[in-house]
């Protein structure tokens, strides 16, 4: 009888159920979050309420108990209770200078979500990760406890990768490209010792091309610099191409001398669909694109990321070579240079 159903065949009449939960599942959930960020935007606006009169302890006590009663008897069915008043008073007062992201990530957690969170004492940072968690995992409250018990955001933070590979790449060469390309690079070597501007850091890189392929990791070589592509009588230039062996793939890679700015991604985005249309062999997989900068924060990539469909990874860079690099290069120079280290033994 299943399979006579419309003229269905059972595997289709099962993709057409998945389909339907998953769409009440999604309705259910998205009325949850309305429900939450309603209630959430009304406790907030009472706990404004108590902080802007001063309402605290001692004779507030009193004030509290009074409004909470007057309070039930026209609203009896939202827990306006004196601790929950004290309550509402302590969520506006953690949240009242954070940031716009936070403040978004908590409006939508069940009440007792955030009450748990408010307890904890957690740092924005750490807030933001349980929040979120919570929503996308569809964590109950003991759920949380026990991820925040765990320290989850540590173990979470350990493993933080810049980049969308496990999104975007079959999960063989994600791990492939985890292993090989880096979160971070170390510039030191190209001898930069005050600003310089994107042209300049790329001339820096070329003249010592070999030494930053080995900053790179295995199998990488050298295809050109700002490197043209021509589609539909337009002119495009990606300031650093390369092949990786080991990946089977073209990587390209964008130079900024600032910080992070969500717009690399979109030039980023569109450079790969450009490689693999116009340079990519049969035989290789698709384009790999990283976003050099100078500098990063995890939430505005993966915000940045999190609905583009080419494999793209931001790094950050160093300029200065670290410290015990540094005194190994000095001991090797002066070795070659046949130079007596005097102060070495006495240091």
């Amino acid at each position: 009888m299943k399979n006579e159903i419309q003229n269905l065949t059972e595997n289709e009449y099962t993709e057409l159920l998945n389909t339907a939960k998953a769409q009440i599942n999604a309705a259910r959930n998205a009325i949850a979050v309305h429900v939450n960020s309603t209630a959430n935007s009304t406790y907030w606006n009472l706990g404004k309420l108590l902080h802007e009169k001063k309402i605290e302890g001692g004779y507030g006590g009193n004030v509290i108990n009074r409004l909470s009663v007057d309070l039930k008897q026209s609203f009896p069915d939202m827990g306006l209770s004196p601790r929950n008043l004290w309550n509402m008073k302590l969520f506006y007062e953690r949240y009242i200078d954070s940031d716009k992201k936070l403040l978004q990530a908590v409006a939508v957690l069940q009440w007792g979500h955030n009450l748990l969170l408010i307890n904890k004492k957690l740092s924005d940072e750490e807030t933001f990760y349980y929040a979120t968690e919570s929503v996308l995992k569809n964590w109950n409250r003991d759920l949380l406890l026990n991820a925040i018990k765990m320290d989850s955001y540590s173990l979470h933070k350990n493993e933080l990768r810049d980049n969308n590979f496990s999104k975007t790449l079959p999960s063989v060469q994600a791990a492939q490209a985890n292993a090989i390309l880096k979160d971070s690079y170390n510039l030191g070597f190209l001898g930069i010792t005050e600003p310089v501007a994107e042209l300049e850091l790329e001339k820096r890189i070329i003249e010592k091309i070999k030494i930053f392929m080995l900053e790179l990791g295995r199998g990488f070589a050298y295809i050109g610099n700002q490197y043209r592509l021509e589609y539909n009588g337009k002119e495009y230039f990606v300031d650093l191409l390369f092949s990786n062996r080991k990946l089977n793939c073209l990587v390209a890679i964008d130079l900024k001398i600032g910080e992070f700015k969500s717009e690399y991604v979109g030039k980023m985005n569109m450079y790969l669909s450009l490689l693999d249309k116009l340079e990519k062999e049969e035989s290789e997989k698709q384009s790999i694109g990283i976003i050099l900068c100078a500098e990063k924060d995890h939430l505005d990539v993966e915000l940045a990321l999190q609905d583009v469909n080419k494999p793209i990874a931001v790094s950050d860079y160093e300029l200065l070579i670290p410290k015990k690099e540094l005194q190994t290069l000095v001991l090797n120079e002066m070795k070659l240079a046949e130079i007596p280290n005097d102060n070495a033994e006495k240091n």
